[in-house]
């Protein structure tokens, strides 16, 4: 077996598609001659924009003396379901319960994925009147429908949850299917919203062609649950078609409320947890990409830097104000899923050459925040506060999905705007005084929190900056118990909890893992 060994190395952006300069920098790091260093691949790329001139970070493996054999994405094997393979439900198409079904399969069950909106490419015709008209198909928009939430609303696949399973193997699974490759190699991978819904498709090709099935337009309302031994047996939808399976993986996303409503009605405990909300930040992108890159003047990014991010976080008063999903060359979307209510996201295409850098600046609310909205919405508090400053949010805007805003400058002073830059919501925006609509606890550490971060980015504050009113569902504020070791809801047997909707996951990545998790655990109950 050829000599290997991993090295990082910096290199000059007018280096970085030069291998030889790689091969060069690589044998001074590991102390050999240039013409020992047979091979190299990369591994990782970031850029370190820490100081001036920026320049990129790669993690390289080297063969030394002998050519070391590139790794090959190679399609997942995931063996057609037998004849008397157990069915398992699974409750929404999301990454959570795509990937459930996808180890379902290589676990020897059946897989049946019951979604509440439509396919991806029907979904995609479902957003031009929620763009245009502001009118919202509430089963079809950007939170419901085959791929969940991420699939028009980004598809960044960054993930901190590196000890939760193998994030690796999330990764080559979505190349398989037509992921761009560089998500492998990428610090921060992601997919982009005009690529995501054709590799969300050939993942439900692949579950289909294994004996799976996906079933469209069955929003599940009525639960099975045999009350002797409380043990769930299956679904109804509503259309009244029954389903029956020897487990049910419950993976429904935050923003399926009704979901919680209905375990409610059949006595499953839920529970409160810390969750967070507050605006969309927008700025025009070459300012971010002059802060971030110690550019000056009207210099422009030089071609091989991607639209720079950022990442901002500060405590006030012991409560976390902090950056959320930024979106480099981005958009704002309409997020709502209901009529009268407006919430706005983030999302960018893979090139990310919108002429804006958006993110969410969210402030962090514990189950002791929610004390005035448990008289009406007992454990579901928290949706009551987000729905609370949804409608507000939908009444200021004036109509449809048009947005409240203020300008960054005038929320921080505490008063009108009286005009508005450009932005990239497409529905339009409103001056409102953002400062009040939202409860008092969260202006004032928004204001406290956005007042240090203009202090330790400097520029951040600007005349350009837009807050977009408001990002309501960062996180779900509900949790679904379940056991730590089983993965089962700990009074429902067969109820497997899963995914963002369950409060156990916190993006895409995440939630496939979370899905692979509970697939696991449904194989392990039916030994």
């Amino acid at each position: 077996m050829a000599n290997s060994q991993e090295v990082d190395i910096t290199l000059a952006l007018e280096k970085l598609e030069d291998q030889d300069a790689w091969r060069r920098a690589a044998a001074r790091k590991i102390g050999i001659k240039p013409e020992r260093v047979a091979s190299v691949e990369l591994l990782k790329k970031s850029v370190d924009a820490r100081k001036f001139p920026v320049r990129f970070k790669l993690r390289l493996l080297v063969g030394i003396d002998e050519e070391v054999p590139a790794d090959e994405v190679t399609m997942p094997f995931f063996p057609p379901a037998s004849q008397g393979a157990s069915r398992i439900l699974i409750i929404g198409c999301g990454p959570a319960g795509m990937f459930a079904a996808l180890r379902c399969l290589q676990l020897g069950l059946r897989p049946i994925i019951l979604e509440r909106g439509k396919d991806a490419s029907a979904r995609r015709f479902d957003l031009a009147p929620l763009l245009r008209q502001g009118r919202v198909i509430e089963d079809s928009n950007y939170c419901f429908g085959e791929g969940g939430a991420g699939t028009f609303s980004d598809g960044k696949l960054y993930t901190r949850a590196t000890k939760r399973g193998p994030v690796r193997e999330i990764y080559e699974t979505l190349v398989a299917h037509g992921a761009p490759p560089d998500i492998l190699t990428e610090a921060h991978p992601h997919i982009g919203s005009n690529l995501l819904p054709n590799v969300v498709k050939s993942l439900r090709e692949t579950i289909l062609a294994a004996g799976g099935e996906v079933h469209f337009g069955s929003k599940v309302t009525e639960l099975l649950i045999e009350q002797s031994s409380m043990r769930l047996e299956g679904v109804i939808t509503s259309d009244g078609d029954e389903f029956r399976g020897k487990g049910v993986i419950l993976a429904t996303g935050h923003s399926a409320r009704d979901v919680y409503g209905t375990l409610l009605q059949h006595g499953v405990t839920l529970e409160q947890k810390p969750f967070a909300m507050g605006v969309r930040i927008e700025h025009p992108q070459p300012l971010i990409d002059g802060i971030q890159y110690h550019l000056h003047g009207d210099k422009r990014r030089p071609d091989p830097l991607p639209a720079a991010r950022y990442r901002l976080a500060t405590t006030i008063k012991g409560r976390s104000v902090h950056s959320f999903c930024m979106c480099p060359g981005g958009f704002i979307v309409p997020c709502a899923t209901d009529n009268d209510e407006v919430v706005v996201n983030g999302m960018s295409l893979s090139r990310r050459d919108s002429p804006y850098a958006n993110s969410g600046i969210v402030v962090g609310i514990d189950p002791g925040d929610t004390g005035p909205w448990e008289k009406e919405y007992g454990v579901l508090a928290g949706i009551g506060l987000q729905l609370e400053v949804e409608r507000a949010a939908k009444r200021a805007g004036g109509g449809g999905q048009v947005a409240p805003a203020q300008r960054m400058v005038d929320f921080l002073a505490r008063r009108d705007s009286q005009d508005l830059p450009g932005t990239s919501y497409f529905p339009g925006v409103q001056a409102a005084r953002l400062d009040q609509i939202l409860p008092k606890f969260i202006a004032d550490s928004l204001q406290k929190g956005l007042g240090r971060f203009s202090k330790s980015m400097r520029g951040y504050l600007s005349d350009e900056a837009l807050l977009v009113g408001f990002e309501t569902r960062s996180s779900s504020p509900v949790r679904i118990p379940r056991d730590k070791e089983s993965l089962q809801h700990p009074e429902v047997r067969g109820l497997f909890p899963c995914g963002e909707g369950a409060g156990y996951a916190g993006g895409i990545v995440s939630a496939a893992l979370d899905g692979r998790r509970s697939a696991e655990a449904v194989s392990e109950m039916l030994g």
